[in-house]
Formats: structure tokens, C-alpha cells, sequence
């Protein structure tokens, strides 16, 4: 039987790529979306992939969405938590709106709670569950606070969600010990998406890679860690 993975955010960007390159790896990938519905079917017939309409800020979708994944699917092996979002502008914290922060922090970091608790149940039925979230480098209390460091423009909620998806993503891996769950948060680079007007200067296929090897990490790997693909990242 073949293994299992999801991957939310999965029809476009990283995400589809993630899905991608599970699929060619051998998983059933699922692939979940929230937004346009002919973009997803198109990537549907193109890639062979299923796709899942939920909306990953309502935890009644999540629920009932994992349990038509487990009717269709089965028990699921990965979990990636690829569904961000970056807020609107301005986001100098002077001048931000307070209901921004609330928006991203819902779907980057709440949004990630339900997903996973949603799905905890079929992920402890596989002999080697695997969880990623997907982080970003601006995430980084010690790059952010470099004052020689790029990180970006200021961002008081994109980059804080990030921040709050890392150490969230401590506090499983912690909770998690004694089971064989690993769970780790994953940076992609800075990679042409939508998210960022597509100038980022990555491919979605390399911003994927790190997600990929997380995902498939042997029994014994590192969990509650945050890498990229030179390694760990300073916390």
C-alpha cells in the first residue's frame, strides 16, 4: 500500500510543488486548497493529484475535510503545513492595522493547529508519521535582530507568524517525544510565489527541496528543528 501525505496550499506555488514531488516519490498525495476552484482542477488534471476544498480557519472544515481525505485515502504518513498567507500593507507596527495581525496569525499559525489536530488521529496510525510546517527565514529572532542581516521589509504580522509557527512547532515536537511523530518547521527561501509578486529568486521546485527531505526523514531523525537547506537555522 502506498504511503500517504497532504499537503495544504498544494494546488500552486511551493505547495504544488511539495505535492509534486511527493507524488513522484512515490506517496498518494492530497492536495488542499482554499480559493479558485478551476486553478485546482486544472492542477487536478494535469498532475493526477486529488485535490481538497477546505478552508483551514474553520475547524469544522478541517474535520470534516480529514475525514473525507481518510474515506478516500486512509491513514495519512505526512502532513505539510504549507497554507500562509502574508497580510495586507502596511505592516510597520506604528501604522498596522491590529485585525491584519489577527487575519495571518489565524490562517499561518491557528489555521496550522487545526489542520494538525484534525489529523493527529490517522498521522499516529502510520509507522513513521511525518510533520512540516512551513516557515520562512524571517521567522528568525537572530536574523531579525542582525542589523547587517536582510530579512526583508518590516513586519509586524507576517514575519511574528513565522516566529510564532517556529516556536509552536517546539512546543508538538515536546508534547510529541514519546510517540514517533517528527515534526519540523521548514524554510523555502526567498521563492517567486504569488505571495511575494513572484520575486523571489528561487524556484517553487527548490523552495520544495527542504519540505521533501523533512517529510521523508528516517526513523531517529532530528524533530522540533527548523532548517533550510544548508542546515539548521538560528532560532
Amino acid at each position: 500500500m502506498s504511503r500517504v501525505a497532504l499537503v495544504t496550499g498544494g494546488t500552486r506555488g511551493i505547495g504544488a510543488a511539495i505535492a509534486k514531488a511527493l507524488k513522484a516519490a512515490g506517496y498518494n498525495v492530497a492536495a488542499v486548497y482554499h480559493g479558485n476552484d478551476e486553478a485546482a482542477q486544472k492542477f487536478k488534471a494535469e498532475t493526477g493529484i486529488a485535490v481538497y476544498k477546505w478552508d483551514v480557519s474553520s475547524f469544522e472544515a478541517c474535520a470534516a475535510g480529514v475525514k473525507q481525505v481518510e474515506a478516500e485515502l486512509g491513514p495519512i504518513d505526512v502532513l505539510v503545513n504549507n497554507a500562509g498567507i502574508t497580510g495586507d500593507r502596511p505592516q510597520e507596527p506604528t501604522v498596522v492595522d491590529p485585525a491584519t495581525v489577527r487575519t495571518v496569525v489565524e490562517t499561518n499559525v491557528i489555521g496550522v493547529i487545526r489542520v494538525t489536530n484534525a489529523m493527529l488521529p490517522l498521522l499516529r496510525r502510520s509507522a513513521s508519521p511525518r510533520i512540516v510546517n512551513m516557515s520562512s527565514g524571517v521567522g528568525s529572532l537572530t536574523r531579525q535582530s542582525d542589523p547587517h542581516g536582510e530579512t526583508g521589509p518590516i513586519s509586524a504580522a507576517y514575519a511574528p507568524s513565522k516566529t510564532m509557527l517556529n516556536a509552536l512547532t517546539v512546543q508538538y515536537a515536546k508534547e510529541l517525544r514519546d510517540t514517533n511523530i517528527l515534526i519540523n518547521a521548514a524554510c523555502p527561501g526567498y521563492t517567486a510565489t504569488d505571495l511575494n509578486g513572484f520575486r523571489g529568486v528561487r524556484t517553487p521546485e527548490q523552495g520544495a527541496a527542504i519540505a521533501i527531505r523533512l517529510a521523508t526523514l528516517p526513523d531517529g531523525g532530528p524533530t522540533g528543528g527548523y532548517f533550510e537547506d544548508a542546515g539548521m537555522i538560528p532560532w
